[in-house]
């Protein structure tokens, strides 16, 4: 589980993200609303431990150093951070994130058989720009994926790409259940009407509080 205690993040000029807390567990899709996209861009590198916050932490599984947490987590698709360029190929968009995974050279997937095993080979042509917004969050997902050690992913406003809310919600939900149970969490412009999950806000105190029981 992460957990994030009075967790802030201090920009230049002014706080980036209020003292925030909240959770996410294995398996679950957690939904955090943020604005303006600065506040989002800066909440999701210090939950994957990119940035260091100013007060509080940031701990998985009781291990609150910056590199214990960024081992284990990945940022997705954060704008001017690593979201991929939009002249990129989507065979060169692979090749490139596969080729920095650590380990021996043989035991990486070749690129040809990663885009068979995720059935996207009809779209290694094409530019990332191009294709449907739905299929580049699941290649850019499963490519966060393949680090054998990543037990949670952050998504940067998964919400910016006119994807419907339905559909994006759907392939994080699956993703959170699938096999290797990441925790998830997607930091977003607006909570989607019909979800009913998690969800928590920025620079706010999102941690369940006993109720106190009367004496």
């Amino acid at each position: 589980m992460l957990i994030a205690n009075d967790f802030s993040l201090d920009g230049r000029h002014g706080p980036l993200v209020e003292p925030t807390s909240l959770t996410a567990a294995s398996g679950e899709l957690l939904l955090v609303q943020a604005e303006p996209q600065t506040t989002r861009t800066a909440l999701a590198l210090g939950l994957s431990a990119r940035m260091r916050p100013g007060m509080g932490a940031v701990a998985w599984e009781g291990d609150s150093s910056l590199a214990g947490v960024r081992r284990i987590s990945m940022i997705v698709d954060s704008p001017e951070i690593n979201e991929p360029e939009s002249h990129t190929k989507v065979r060169d968009l692979v090749a490139e994130d596969l080729a920095l995974h650590p380990g021996p050279f043989w035991r990486r997937s070749s690129i040809d058989d990663w885009l068979d095993r995720h059935h996207v080979s009809d779209l290694a042509g094409e530019f990332v720009d191009a294709i449907d917004p739905l299929d580049r969050l699941k290649i850019l997902t499963h490519l966060a994926l393949e680090e054998h050690q990543t037990k949670l992913l952050v998504f940067d406003s998964p919400d910016r790409h006119g994807i419907p809310d339905d559909d994006w919600v759907a392939h994080l939900v699956e993703t959170a259940a699938g096999r290797r149970h990441p925790a998830i969490i997607a930091v977003v412009q607006r909570i989607p009407d019909a979800w009913t999950g998690k969800v928590a806000a920025a620079g706010r105190d999102n941690l369940p509080h006993p109720t106190e029981t009367p004496a």
